[in-house]
C-alpha cells in the first residue's frame, strides 16, 4: 500500500497561527501549591488514597482507579498533602482535587524500568503509570491497548491541526526517538504489524526528525499528510493513513486500526524505560495577550493563575477578553483561572479583542456551508433547529452522537450560529435521558 500526502474529505482551513512552532520545549517552574484533579480522563474518577498531612514523593499514587475505565493519579512533586476537596476542572466540571504543598526536595517514587516487556507487561505498566490519551479525549490508554482482536495498523496522531497549539510539534522535533520507541511498544501491546505516524505537511521538521528516528524501518514510519482541519480526528486520521472508512457509530477497531496520540506514545516510552508515571506534560502557552509565549513541560496540577503569572510579561490582564484551555476550535473557554493543568491540557491561550471572534448570531441563511464542510457528513443546521425546537429524538435520527465537536460548522457559518454548542447540548441531553 502506498502512503503519501493523504487527507480526508471536507473540513476547513483556519489560519494555523503556529507562532510558537520554533520555540523549543522548556521546563516550567513548579509552583509552591499544586491542585491535582482526580478526574483527568474519560470514565470513573480516581479515588483518593492519601489524607491531609501525608507526605508524598513525585510519582507516588494519590488516586487509585475508580473502575476499569479509569486512570490512576500520581503526585507531580514531593511535598505534603494540605487538602482533599472539590475544585473546578478545565472543562468547567467539579471533581475532587488533591492539594500538595511543594517541598522542592525532588524526591521520586518511580517504578523500575522494564527490559524487553511482553504485551501484558506493557499494558500493566501503562495502567500503573496512569497514562491516558493526551490528544484531548483522555481515554485510559491501558484499555485502548487491550482490543478484542489484534488490529492491522497502529496509528499515531501527530497532526496537531488546531490553530496555535505547537507542543506536539516540538515534542516530535525534539523527542522523536522516544515517540518512535513508544509507538513500537504500543504496537506490540495491541499486536499490530505496522505503526504509522501521521504528520501534517506544515511540520516538515517534525516529520524529518521522526523519519531519522525510524531509520528506514518497516514496522514504524511517519507519513506526511496535507494540512487541513480536523486532520487529527480519529476517523479522519484512519482514512488519511489507510484509506479505510470507519462506519457511522463505529470505532477504528472496526476497520483494523487503533489510534493514539504522539504525546501518549512519549509517555508510554518514559513509563516502560524509566518507570515514570504521567505527572507532567508539554503545554503551549500563547495568544496575543501572552508576554512570554512558548512550549513548556508543566507538572500536572499547576494552577492556570500561576501559568499566567509566569508568562504575563508586560501584558495587562485587563486586555484579556477570553482564556481558552485547548485550541480555539475545540477548546473550552475559562470563567477564571482557578482550574489547573491536567493530563489532557495541550495549551492555554490568552486572547485579546482582535483574536476573540465576536458572535452576534442571526437567523440561519440556509447557505449549506456547515453541511458541505462537515467532515462527518452531518447536517449541523438541522440538528440545531431540532435543539431549538426541543426535539432531541430528532437529533439522534440526524446522527448527532457521531459528531466529534470539531467546530468546523461554527467556523464556516457566515451567520455565526452557535452550531457546535447546540450539538453539545443535544449530546448531553440524550446522555442524561438514557441514564
Amino acid at each position: 500500500m502506498q502512503f503519501a500526502f493523504r487527507t480526508f474529505g471536507r473540513g476547513a482551513h483556519p489560519p494555523a497561527s503556529k507562532f510558537t512552532a520554533n520555540v523549543p520545549l522548556a521546563e516550567f517552574d513548579a509552583p509552591e501549591l499544586l491542585r491535582v484533579p482526580l478526574s483527568q480522563h474519560i470514565g470513573a474518577p480516581a479515588v483518593p488514597v492519601v489524607e491531609v498531612g501525608d507526605t508524598v514523593a513525585a510519582g507516588q499514587p494519590i488516586g487509585e482507579s475508580g473502575g476499569f475505565v479509569s486512570a490512576r493519579v500520581h503526585a507531580p512533586v514531593s511535598g505534603r498533602v494540605t487538602a482533599v476537596k472539590k475544585g473546578v476542572t478545565p472543562t468547567g466540571a467539579q471533581c475532587v482535587h488533591i492539594e500538595i504543598e511543594n517541598d522542592f526536595e525532588g524526591r521520586t517514587a518511580f517504578l523500575p524500568p522494564l527490559d524487553d516487556p511482553t504485551p501484558d507487561m506493557i499494558r500493566e505498566r501503562v495502567r500503573e503509570c496512569g497514562i491516558v490519551g493526551m490528544g484531548g479525549a483522555g481515554f485510559p490508554t491501558h484499555v485502548k491497548l487491550a482490543p478484542k482482536t489484534a488490529p492491522e495498523f497502529f496509528l499515531l496522531n501527530g497532526a496537531e491541526c488546531e490553530p496555535y497549539i505547537t507542543c506536539d510539534c516540538r515534542l516530535m522535533t525534539e523527542r522523536a526517538e522516544e515517540i518512535v520507541r513508544g509507538a513500537r511498544l504500543m504496537a506490540k501491546a495491541v499486536g499490530a504489524g505496522v505503526a504509522l505516524i501521521g504528520v501534517e505537511s506544515n511540520k516538515k521538521g517534525a516529520y524529518a526528525a521522526l523519519e531519522k528516528a525510524c531509520g528506514g524501518a518497516d514496522d514504524v514510519r511517519p507519513v506526511l499528510l496535507r494540512t487541513k482541519y480536523p486532520q487529527g480526528a480519529e476517523k479522519q486520521m484512519v482514512f488519511a493513513l489507510t484509506g479505510r472508512r470507519v462506519p457511522p457509530g463505529g470505532l477504528p477497531a472496526d476497520v483494523g486500526c487503533v489510534v493514539d496520540n504522539v504525546h501518549t506514545a512519549y509517555a508510554v516510552a518514559r513509563a516502560v524505560d524509566m518507570g515514570e508515571p504521567l505527572i507532567s506534560r508539554a503545554v503551549t502557552v500563547g495568544g496575543g495577550e501572552t508576554g512570554a509565549p512558548g512550549n513548556f513541560f508543566m507538572p500536572v496540577g499547576t494552577p492556570f493563575s500561576f501559568v499566567r503569572e509566569k508568562t504575563r510579561g508586560e501584558r495587562s490582564d485587563e486586555d484579556i477578553v477570553k482564556v481558552i484551555s485547548g485550541g480555539p476550535m475545540m477548546g473550552v473557554a475559562q470563567s477564571g483561572l482557578d482550574a489547573c493543568v491536567s493530563k489532557t491540557t495541550s495549551s492555554l491561550l490568552f486572547f485579546g479583542a482582535k483574536e476573540s471572534a465576536a458572535t452576534s448570531p442571526t437567523q440561519c441563511i440556509n447557505c449549506g456551508r456547515c453541511i458541505r464542510q462537515c467532515p462527518m457528513k452531518l447536517s449541523p443546521r438541522d440538528i440545531e433547529k431540532a435543539v431549538v425546537a426541543g426535539d432531541f429524538p430528532r437529533t439522534e435520527e440526524l446522527y448527532v452522537t457521531d459528531c466529534m465537536e470539531c467546530g468546523v460548522c461554527s467556523y464556516v457559518c457566515p451567520a455565526k450560529r452557535p452550531l457546535v454548542q447546540a450539538i453539545r447540548l443535544a449530546k448531553k441531553t440524550l446522555k442524561e435521558r438514557r441514564k
